[in-house]
Parts: C-alpha cells; structure tokens; sequence
C-alpha cells in the first residue's frame, strides 16, 4: 500500500500520445466552434425565418442537454441512420457544435453592439449586405469577443476528457489504461491532472498573447 510514483515514467509515453490526442481534439473542436458560432450568429440574426427556426431549435437542444448525452447521441445514434463516424470525428462534433452554440450567444451580443452607423456607412458606400457583414461587422464583433471565448476554449479543453467514453485515446483514457495495469489510481490521476494542467498554461498564453495583438491592432 502506499504511493508509488516511480511507476509512472514507464507509462510516459502513453501519457503522451493521450496530451497529443487531447491538444489535437481541441484544436479541432475549438476551430469548428469558433466558426460555427459565427454562422450560427447570422443566421440567428440575419436570415429568413425557414432557416432561422431549424438553428434556434438546434440552438435549444445543445444547450439544453448534457455534452455527454450529446457525443453518446452522435457517436451512438448515427449509426443506426447508417452515419458511422470514428470516434476522433464524432467528438470533436460533439464537442464543437456543443461550444458553437455558447460562441453564438457571445457573437450575437457582440454584433448587435457594432456601431449601426458603420454599417449604414459600408451599405452608402456600395457594399453588398453580406460584404458588409463579412468586411465591416463580423470582424469587430470578433475582437470584441475573443476574451470570453477564450474562456470557452478553456472549458473545452477540460471537457475534452469526456471523449474517452466513446473510446478516443485522450489523456483521461490513456491515464485509465495506465491504472488498469498497475492498479495506481492515485499516480496516473495526479500525472494526468498535471499534464492537463501544463496544456491549460499553453492554452492560457496562447490566448493572452492573442488578446494582446487584437487590442494593438485597434
């Protein structure tokens, strides 16, 4: 009985290979919520009514139900309407659409906060409605947006682990394999604990860093 790390550095090379799956994951998801929150936002705000229901009920089903009921439903449920995704695909959906809708909300806010008069001024000077949104708009609401979002992408990082229960190899899953090997819950939990620690630092800079270009580009 007892702690015993030295048997981790043995298993150092799946903690690894599961810290690679997970910054990749969350690579992945974070790009398809970004941009999904953006289309997600102008149809919300812009489009016809015959589009705008079918995305506010999505809307209401993800952020209704849990992201765990979610990956199970794309993973699991797919299926047996003949859509077989691997496991990496359907969680970085999951994971994506489930932080697009949360993006969206932020984006809309941040939209409807643009300066009405610079996009009277865009439409006066010759610019298309969607030139407008794409030139003018859009990438004020953006930068405007970008520290809370980051915050998401914080969040997503850390609800990344939930894609083990559909079998991508992240680091929860691959600290899981560790254990059933050596019977040592305690270490490999603490490892992972650690490893995603040190992701969340990387993440966390990335973003400040980010944050800092935005503000000296205004």
């Amino acid at each position: 009985m007892g702690l015993d790390f030295s048997v981790v550095p043995s298993y150092f090379g799946l903690l690894l290979m599961g810290a690679g799956w997970t910054v990749a994951i969350t690579i992945c998801a974070g790009i398809l919520s970004f941009v999904g929150g953006i289309v997600f936002a102008v149809i919300a705000l812009y489009s016809h009514w015959t589009l705008r229901l079918p995305v506010r009920a999505f809307v209401w089903l993800f952020m209704g139900t849990p992201l765990l009921l979610q990956l199970f439903l794309i993973y699991f449920g797919l299926i047996q309407v003949g859509i077989d995704l691997p496991a990496f695909l359907a969680g970085v959906i999951g994971l994506g659409l489930h932080f697009a809708v949360y993006n969206s909300e932020l984006i809309q806010v941040s939209i409807l906060a643009v300066d009405k008069g610079q996009y009277e001024g865009a439409r006066t000077l010759g610019l298309s409605r969607g030139q407008t949104l794409r030139r003018v708009v859009i990438p004020q609401a953006v930068h405007a947006v970008i520290p809370p979002m980051g915050n998401n992408m914080i969040a997503l990082l850390k609800d990344s682990a939930l894609v083990s229960v559909i079998g991508v190899m992240e680091l929860t899953l691959a600290a899981q394999q560790a254990i059933s090997r050596t019977y040592r819950p305690f270490e490999f939990y603490l490892a992972a604990a650690f490893c995603y620690y040190i992701i969340n630092l990387a993440l966390e800079a990335g973003l400040r860093r980010l944050e800092r270009r935005i503000a000296a580009s205004r």
